[in-house]
């Protein structure tokens, strides 16, 4: 009952936050129209990404953590000589994964993740820690859940477009109003956009993916009780029938 009525609250608040993160796709999108085809994504020597892992701090969701785990690992085992990443954990299943090999890496970790819905402060708090860390990246990439229905989700990558990058798109000429500071501010406001986006995805997910696995483990208990049950009942069943056999040749013999 909690589960599912968790997972109703998240369903709803998840319809308000695609608005940010599919305005904000759709902006980068029309930039890269030209040049999407033409130009390999893959970092080469010298380039420096980031990668934000976006999980929580709580358990007992299926699959919704370690797959974020399994390509984040697939990401940097395959990634180019003298390509470096930094990663951002948000929530502790994030960071318990990746810091026995990794925690060289860590640009810095997120917890108290899951507890309560995220919010687009939380986003924006999120934003400006990647931000004012220091780290000059050239891109990246979100890794989050994309919540498909109440079975399913996808595991899915979301790209950061540095400043730099999106400077160098032909098409932003068409916007003629937008200055280098305006468009710093947008891009720095896009980021928590796309990360409240991602985390909303996520928790849907993860809400979904629990009230699964608690609606399993209650079924799964209610046989197991049943089974018990039957296995009680025969058994005191053959110690009172041994008991009146017993008694009766006891009776028989007298």
């Amino acid at each position: 009952m909690v589960s599912a009525a968790k997972y109703a609250k998240a369903e709803r608040e998840l319809k308000g936050a695609r608005i940010y993160g599919q305005g904000a796709q759709v902006f980068f999108e029309n930039l890269m129209k030209d040049v999407a085809a033409q130009k390999d994504d893959t970092p080469t020597a010298g380039s420096k990404r980031i990668l934000v892992m976006v999980t929580s701090d709580r358990g007992l969701c299926g699959s919704v953590h370690t797959s974020i785990g399994k390509l984040t690992r697939s990401i940097l085992t395959s990634k180019p000589e003298g390509v470096e990443y930094k990663l951002v954990c948000i929530g502790d299943k994030a960071r318990a994964q990746m810091q026995r090999l990794y925690s060289k890496d860590f640009l810095f970790t997120a917890n108290e993740i899951g507890r309560t819905p995220p919010t687009f402060h939380d986003a924006s708090v999120t934003a400006n820690a990647i931000l004012s860390s220091g780290y000059d990246f050239d891109g990246g990439d979100i890794l989050y859940n994309q919540f498909k229905t109440v079975v399913s989700f996808e595991t899915k990558r979301l790209p950061i477009p540095s400043l730099q990058t999106i400077r160098s798109y032909p098409r932003l000429s068409i916007y003629d109003s937008i200055d280098d500071d305006v468009l710093k501010r947008y891009v720095e406001y896009s980021l928590a956009q796309l990360i409240y986006y991602a985390m909303k995805e996520s928790a849907t997910s993860e809400q979904s993916s629990r009230m699964t696995a608690m609606d399993g483990a209650s079924k799964n208990a209610g046989e197991m009780i049943d089974k018990l049950t039957l296995q009680f009942n025969r058994t005191r069943q053959a110690v009172i029938t041994r008991e009146l056999i017993e008694i009766i040749s006891g009776a028989a013999a007298v």
